[in-house]
């Protein structure tokens, strides 16, 4: 009967490690431990006035004139508890943005934030946490990831933050695409301590159990203006209503108040008639400085002849993250590229999440035969365990390489990792010896590690929301790498007295996308600006007069500029520890009054307001990311828990065969 009780005890165990769904991550006890460890499931106190912190109203407000993007955010939180509160919350931005502007309301007391330097910031806000008095602090913690910290939120206060930032938006064969992302998906951790040797408490951000969503307004509207009409209009996330002014603006406002926006990326796509847009030189003066920007049309794709072979090593994540709705899509968005290859062309496929799996130590020819076994091992995935992306990649490289082959290695993802600056340095080092492609899968993608990887690996990322959309953007992938538009890109300057040009070295140009740089003159503006390339029909020439710029007040330019800069010096890990690149970025943000890595806002209202210093630290939850399980929230076994799935399987196939050959040989007996 004991032997009987145990292996009831273990099948019930693993029965609701399967069937049901955590609510929380561990006891109350264990919460401070384990939260810096990976992520868990929001734990709501008992205690009076804790916990008691809603966002109450997300209100997003974007004008997109031209190329650029002008957005305001305002987040609405509520004391509704009984005491004061200190409040942490996680939330996300383009990679693209430039936050230059932060302000504070409590009440009738308003205040604009400052820039200063990190560690001076940190000092700040802690010193007016410890008088009593409100205040707030924004601090980045990747390119497209930020904490915002406020203290002494008094009971009954609202707090308005309103956050101000620009971006660039680039079409792509045509295709314009804003994306403003509304959640941090959950990040699979490995060690806890960042490049500086830092522990990084923010990690520890709480989520709500998979379809809960918090009782939250949620607001978006966008104008888009052109000097052409507007052929196209619509997302395919979000149910919207355009309003539309004779073709060359619209309005756009979600449709349905009801459905609960906040847990996927808002994304609004347009095309304009005509040319997308047209070669041409931007240009800003003021007092400080001469900023340009120059747009390169490509010229159109042209179809080779002859594609010399091509080896594709697929990277799948198949980890606790990716299980269902993910996972699916990856299946046929990697069936659709592994079987449309030539026979020229072979390939590898690697499985990862805690571990890799690799289908053959050598790469293989893309027959039928192989096609099939691949497409085989990837139906026998369900999605379990940590998504280790960086021992994946470090397998992909070391595969024997083919001569007289171009190697692609295109990882399929939703990125929902740490330890992104570890991937970006192995894909710096490997340049030359393959070119890195990204796929990211679901609503609300890491996109600073899937647009990192390509950026840093000289590729291009694709974002894949819908599993209907998987057949068209392998197509567009295919298309894509066959038939470079544009190599050997050079710029040349000519009576035009140049510095700070950034980028400082152009990739081959794969889509057909503008060419974008951006810097700095001396001088009068004048001069001629020559590109010059290779298509697959010969050389490619473009001039143009510096004297015939679009001049004026483009107050943007030197935003966009410094972000460009900081881009290159930091966002993808090139230079990690350098103290003269830290020193220039710092100068940077506080130069343009802007969030860089070492930059943040803060925001002091003077009065004490809790004077007697008592109050309770509360991490706002964030809802789970639409198509994304519960499996996807860590546990102290591993940062997933489709580990402790695995770790009761194993225990189970263990233990159970004897217990049966135990119970057969005495029913034999009976």
């Amino acid at each position: 009967m004991k032997k009987h009780k145990k292996l009831l005890c273990l099948l019930s165990a693993l029965c609701m490690l399967f069937g049901c769904s955590p609510v929380v991550h561990a006891s109350e006890a264990d919460a401070d431990e384990d939260r810096t460890y990976a992520p868990y499931f929001y734990v709501e106190s008992e205690e009076v006035g804790v916990d008691s912190f809603p966002l109450k109203k997300t209100s997003v407000n974007v004008t997109i004139d031209g190329i650029i993007a002008d957005t305001y955010v305002v987040q609405t939180y509520a004391n509704e508890g009984t005491s004061p509160i200190n409040a942490s919350y996680v939330f996300p931005a383009s990679t693209k943005v430039t936050i230059h502007g932060m302000q504070m309301q409590v009440g009738s007391q308003r205040v604009t934030a400052t820039i200063k330097e990190k560690e001076e910031a940190e000092e700040e806000f802690e010193a007016a946490k410890s008088e009593g008095k409100t205040a707030s602090m924004l601090s980045e913690q990747k390119a497209n990831m930020f904490t915002m910290d406020v203290a002494n939120i008094m009971p009954g206060d609202e707090v308005r933050i309103e956050l101000h930032y620009t971006e660039l938006i680039m079409p792509t064969d045509g295709t314009y695409q804003f994306v403003f992302p509304t959640v941090v998906g959950p990040r699979y951790m490995g060690p806890v301590i960042d490049d500086s040797g830092n522990r990084l408490e923010w990690i520890g951000t709480p989520y709500l159990p998979e379809r809960s969503s918090p009782e939250s307004a949620y607001e978006i509207n966008v104008d888009v203006t052109s000097a052409v009409p507007i052929a196209a209009l619509s997302s395919s996330t979000h149910d919207v209503n355009i309003d539309w002014n004779e073709k060359k603006s619209a309005h756009v406002t979600l449709a349905d108040t009801k459905d609960f926006a906040g847990n996927r990326d808002f994304v609004l796509d347009y095309k304009l008639n005509g040319e997308a847009i047209q070669t041409g030189l931007l240009t800003d003066s003021n007092e400080n400085e001469n900023v340009f920007m120059l747009m390169i049309q490509p010229p159109e794709r042209c179809e080779l002849d002859e594609i010399p072979p091509r080896e594709y090593i697929f990277v799948l994540d198949v980890s606790g993250s990716m299980s269902g709705f993910p996972l699916d899509t990856a299946k046929v968005l990697i069936r659709d590229l592994v079987s449309n290859l030539r026979e020229t062309d072979t390939f590898n496929l690697i499985l990862f999440s805690g571990t890799s799996y690799q289908l053959s130590r050598r790469s293989v020819a893309a027959t039928e035969e192989n096609i099939e076994r691949a497409i085989g091992l990837i139906d026998e995935q369900n999605g379990a365990g940590g998504t280790e992306l960086l021992e994946a990649l470090e397998d992909a490289v070391r595969i024997p390489d083919s001569p007289n082959t171009s190697r692609n290695i295109v990882v399929i993802s939703d990125g929902y990792i740490w330890g992104e600056a570890d991937v970006f340095q192995l894909i710096h080092e490997k340049q030359g010896e393959a070119d890195f492609f990204s796929f990211g899968i679901g609503y609300a993608v890491n996109r600073y590690l899937m647009e990192g990887i390509a950026k840093t690996g000289q590729g291009e990322s694709f974002i894949v929301m819908e599993e209907n959309e998987a057949a068209k953007a392998a197509e567009k992938f295919r298309t894509y790498i066959q038939s470079p538009v544009l190599t050997d890109i050079q710029v040349a300057f000519e009576g035009f007295d140049t510095y700070d040009v950034e980028p400082t070295v152009l990739p081959t140009l794969y889509a057909s996308k503008p060419i974008v740089l951006l810097g700095k003159w001396k001088g009068e503006a004048e001069g001629t600006i020559k590109i010059t390339g290779t298509t697959g029909n010969g050389t490619f020439t473009q001039e143009i007069s510096v004297a015939e710029a679009k001049a004026g007040s483009n107050d943007a330019l030197g935003y966009l500029w410094a972000r460009k800069r900081v881009e290159r010096l930091t966002d993808y890990g090139i230079s990690p520890g350098n103290p003269d690149v830290k020193d220039e970025v710092t100068q940077l943000g506080l130069d343009y009054h802007m969030i860089t890595p070492h930059t943040s806002f803060i925001a002091v209202i003077d009065t004490v307001r809790n004077p007697d210093g008592n109050s309770t630290d509360v991490d706002q939850p964030n809802p789970l990311p639409l198509g994304v399980s519960n499996l996807a929230v860590g546990y102290r076994i591993g940062s997933e828990p489709g580990e402790i799935i695995l770790f009761a399987a194993l225990v189970l196939m263990m233990f159970l065969p004897a217990f049966m050959k135990k119970l057969w040989r005495k029913r034999e007996n009976q």
